[in-house]
């Protein structure tokens, strides 16, 4: 949309700045001047703000149209930091491809690629899980400048993720060997390899190592990181000695250390003390949030103790339930047995002003399936598929077996018709029909049938 009247350079950053819709910001980007003879000078700022705005919202043929300009601009250096935000939204994005491309251009943007746009690369595809490629990108550093604290921390990462300690044990060493100050980032990393490993002592000891030989503070993530570690294996006892030693060296515990010491109590059966917590974390200034309150849920639920469940999704204090809180409730209805209860709450969600997600059908169309509740299943099955949504095929296929099998082919037909008309219908399924409607040797319903599968 072109601007009514001329702007200046200093107003388009900030029209930019305060714009929320980025294809709008991007016409206006486009269009700033309604003289198309008279050149409009960007600032180096517009680019940097429309760039964001875009990458962040996955617009990449927009973002790329803006970099084509970017680099007939003569009048600035482009900072390589504006290129190194361009990488990572391509590995947010799951584009590898794109992000590697973005970093061989960097030359043609008249800007010099250093190790800083060299470790952005690298973190890029460690999002992307692209292991060989960082191998094979990390053996041509040396043209960009010496690894620095920041790309060992990323190479310690991935062989954490890909659960390959002793690797990072050894780029560790070579962080040590190369003069290169380990930070609390590196431990806190390599902390986390190890929790994720259920190497739990070998945790604890670099805790105390980097404290006692490094001289550095744990921070809250690396604390929060051993906490779960240590409720994931059942260790409450130790979990809450790092909780108080947290408050002993002042380090702040935020909600996602309190919802996992919740949870994990919930979990062993010990509710009054995860209540305890609770109002503990409610003392210490820490808000309960959205994910405190599907802790609880769940807790509540696992001790069958529906009513409380209940009683925290009427009465959340600061946030009004979303949908993970209702899908949690489902989830366990369903389990226990308690599907008309899961029917009703799945139904009351648009008036307590919450969508149903994909999540949500699937669950209560799994629980439907589970205690063979067909009726039901079919209706939530037939919105579902108006929505948009599809099931998960291993459902989808007990829901076919459950109605062959009591021979309701009436429902049958009108499920695979509602199926057809949302493209839903596959080989697979119309396969389990076949072979079960044959099994029953209903010769006329298999004819019926057959015509529902091929007619379109």
């Amino acid at each position: 949309m072109a601007a009514s009247k001329s702007i200046s350079p200093f107003r388009l950053s900030s029209l930019l700045r305060l714009q929320k819709d980025p294809a709008f910001a991007f016409k206006l980007f486009r269009n700033p001047n309604p003289n198309p003879n008279k050149t409009f000078r960007y600032p180096l700022l517009s680019y940097d703000i429309i760039i964001t705005k875009l990458g962040r919202a996955k617009m990449f043929d927009q973002m790329e149209q803006v970099l084509q300009q970017l680099k007939k601009e003569t009048r600035f250096v482009v900072p390589e930091v504006l290129l190194c935000n361009v990488i990572l939204f391509y590995g947010r994005a799951r584009l590898p491809a794109s992000a590697i491309q973005t970093f061989q251009s960097i030359p043609s943007f008249q800007c010099e690629r250093t190790v800083k746009s060299f470790n952005s690369l690298l973190n890029a595809l460690l999002i992307c899980r692209e292991y060989e490629k960082m191998r094979e990108i990390y053996l041509g550093i040396d043209d960009f400048g010496s690894p620095d604290a920041c790309t060992y921390n990323i190479l310690i990462n991935a062989c954490c993720l890909r659960g390959d300690i002793e690797q990072a044990w050894k780029v560790f060493d070579q962080m040590q060997r190369n003069g290169i100050r380990s930070t609390v980032v590196t431990f806190g990393t390599l902390i986390n390899g190890f929790c994720l490993n259920n190497q739990l002592k070998e945790a604890l000891q670099l805790k105390e190592d980097m404290m006692r030989i490094f001289k550095l503070k744990p921070n809250t993530f690396l604390y929060t990181t051993l906490l779960k570690g240590l409720c994931k294996m059942g260790d409450l006892t130790l979990a809450f000695g790092i909780k108080d030693e947290m408050v002993r060296n002042k380090v702040i515990l935020d909600a996602a250390a309190y919802n996992t010491l919740i949870a994990a109590l919930f979990k062993a059966g010990r509710k009054e003390e995860a209540l305890g917590v609770l109002e503990e974390m409610k003392e210490h200034g820490c808000k309960p949030n959205p994910a405190t309150y599907n802790v609880m849920i769940s807790g509540f639920c696992r001790e069958k103790d529906f009513q409380e469940a209940y009683k925290i999704l009427n009465g959340m204090e600061d946030f009004k339930p979303n949908v993970m809180s209702y899908n949690v409730m489902i989830g366990w209805l369903c389990k226990e047995g308690k599907w008309s209860e899961a029917v009703d709450l799945f139904q009351d969600m648009p008036r307590r002003r919450c969508a149903p997600d994909v999540v949500t059908y699937r669950t209560l169309f799994d629980g439907l399936c589970e205690w063979m509740q067909f009726k039901e299943a079919a209706f939530v099955l037939d919105e579902m598929i108006f929505k948009g949504f599809s099931p998960v095929c291993i459902s989808m296929n007990k829901f076919i077996d459950g109605l062959c099998r009591e021979g309701n082919f009436e429902l049958l037909s009108a499920v695979l018709t509602s199926l057809a008309g949302g493209n839903v219908l596959n080989e697979d399924i119309c396969k389990t029909v076949v072979s079960m409607v044959c099994l029953k040797e209903k010769s006329s319903e298999a004819f019926e049938l057959f015509d529902t599968l091929t007619v379109p």
